[in-house]
């Protein structure tokens, strides 16, 4: 699938490089964690091709757990095998945890977040941009048929509508599986084993201690849970989190929880760094490690098992449907958060023209996105200092 001549050995360096150097920049949510990996993967390295990378990102929209961080597992397992199953992920997830750990420190020392509002300012006109040229590559590979547009536009109309974004994503896939298959509905029970084989995974989250006083144990179990059943946004996140933390054991106010969630957000890498928060908040530098640990784990575990089953996902003509409309709603629901994330981000004339040039240059020059994404922080920083 990836192609790859040489040794997976070979390219463990390379893997260890990009997905370290993505940790540092990836701001925006999964939608920009995403569009950067297309862009290095695919465009810049040519590790794989378009059709490959939609296949991995619907093999990590199957499973539960972190898409964009799965999504980084899939990438570095089928470059460098499973020690690029593990580099990806870590080296992805490190540098976001420690600078979340770093705000939990400061968060506990003075009483209150550190903010990052003139960073952000100028990242996130950015990231736009960013995502924009993502949809407008995969678009290309994921539309292949007017019914696989349809299936855009109404998972944009959906999401915008309040449905949770599971019911585009796995709700029209089925739609498209079972129309590109209407003739061979009667061999259905035999030809989609292997994407059933995938779901089930989702079921198999352990139970959570009861509640009392606090415990490493009852830490690792309640983030292993949530690791392990949670699909969808940040959003979803809150709610789980809300549910365990502050109703059943306790631990958290509401304030605290939504403080975690901020830090999570203005963070690089994967939101679930949240997890290193809230484990430093309850367990000190022994919890953030072990809530890090827990919320992270079952997703290489769903990626080294899911992984063997990607080829052949797509050389059945039920679940290769199944993947063209998931892929298809996928691009969707980038669509709809790069809109959310345009009309929050681009303010003014400054943001206008800092998301039009990154545009610009992406598109047309093809600049590297961290130089962009680093230039539009110090942009912000700047022009905050200045009075703006």
């Amino acid at each position: 699938m990836n192609g790859r001549t040489a040794p997976a050995d070979a390219h463990v360096p390379e893997v260890a490089a990009l997905f370290l150097k993505l940790g540092f920049i990836a701001f925006g949510g999964p939608a920009a964690h995403i569009a950067l990996m297309r862009q290095e993967v695919v465009q810049r390295r040519h590790w794989l091709n378009e059709q490959a990378f939609l296949d991995l990102l619907g093999a990590s929209n199957l499973i539960p757990g972190p898409t964009s961080t799965e999504l980084a597992i899939y990438l570095g397992y089928s470059r460098a095998g499973r020690i690029g199953l593990v580099l990806a992920g870590l080296l992805f997830i490190l540098p976001a945890m420690l600078l979340v750990l770093a705000f939990a420190w400061a968060y506990v020392q003075f009483g209150s977040t550190p903010q990052a509002g003139a960073l952000l300012y100028g990242v996130k006109p950015v990231i736009v941009a960013i995502i924009v040229q993502a949809i407008y590559g995969l678009f290309r590979s994921a539309v292949k048929s007017w019914a696989l547009g349809i299936v855009v536009l109404l998972t944009i109309g959906l999401y915008f509508a309040g449905l949770n974004p599971l019911v585009p994503l796995f709700g029209l896939a089925i739609l498209v599986m079972l129309i590109e298959n209407r003739a061979r509905l009667g061999r259905l029970s035999q030809s989609t084993g292997p994407l059933l084989a995938a779901v089930p995974l989702a079921q198999a989250a352990p139970a959570t201690a009861a509640a009392g006083g606090f415990s490493l144990g009852v830490l690792f179990l309640t983030f292993l849970k949530i690791g392990a059943t949670l699909y969808g946004s940040g959003y979803v996140l809150l709610a789980f989190l809300h549910d365990d933390f502050v109703n059943r054991l306790g631990w958290l106010t509401d304030q605290q929880l939504l403080d975690a969630i901020a830090v999570g957000q203005f963070t690089p890498g994967p939101v679930f760094t949240t997890a290193t928060f809230i484990g430093y908040l309850v367990g000190g530098w022994a919890g953030a490690v072990v809530a890090t640990v827990a919320v992270f784990l079952p997703s290489s575990v769903f990626v080294a098992v899911v992984y063997p089953l990607v080829p052949r996902l797509r050389a059945s003509p039920w679940t290769a449907a199944f993947l063209d409309g998931a892929n298809a709603a996928a691009v969707g629901l980038m669509a709809a958060v790069a809109w959310q994330l345009g009309t929050t981000s681009i303010v003014d004339g400054l943001t206008a023209g800092l998301g039009l040039t990154a545009a610009v240059l992406l598109i047309r020059f093809r600049v590297n996105s961290a130089w962009l994404v680093l230039g539009g922080g110090l942009t912000g920083l700047l022009a905050t200092g200045l009075g703006r």
